[in-house]
């Protein structure tokens, strides 16, 4: 099924190729949850601090192994980020 994934700062190097900055349009099996898609561009759990799902936090590890991921859902992570 067609979704999008968008991964911000430190982790956008493991976007597949494309044109937009931070956002892919990708395929994933029907099922698949959101901790499967942090697993399949090798994120770890520390570098997936913040997760949305269509803008909605979703909190801990737990939930994302029972989220499971819908058609034209979009994925959002960020790394743990700094600033001042």
């Amino acid at each position: 099924m067609k979704m999008y994934i968008e991964l911000y700062a430190s982790l956008m190097p493991l976007l597949p190729p494309g044109k937009e900055r931070f956002r892919r349009e990708i395929k994933v099996d029907d099922g698949t949850t959101v901790q499967q898609l942090i697993e399949q561009y090798q994120i770890t759990d520390e570098q997936a601090h913040i997760v949305l799902v269509n803008g909605h936090f979703v909190c801990s590890i737990d939930d994302r192994n029972h989220k499971i991921l819908e058609t034209d859902d979009t994925v959002s992570i960020w790394p743990p980020v700094a600033g001042g």
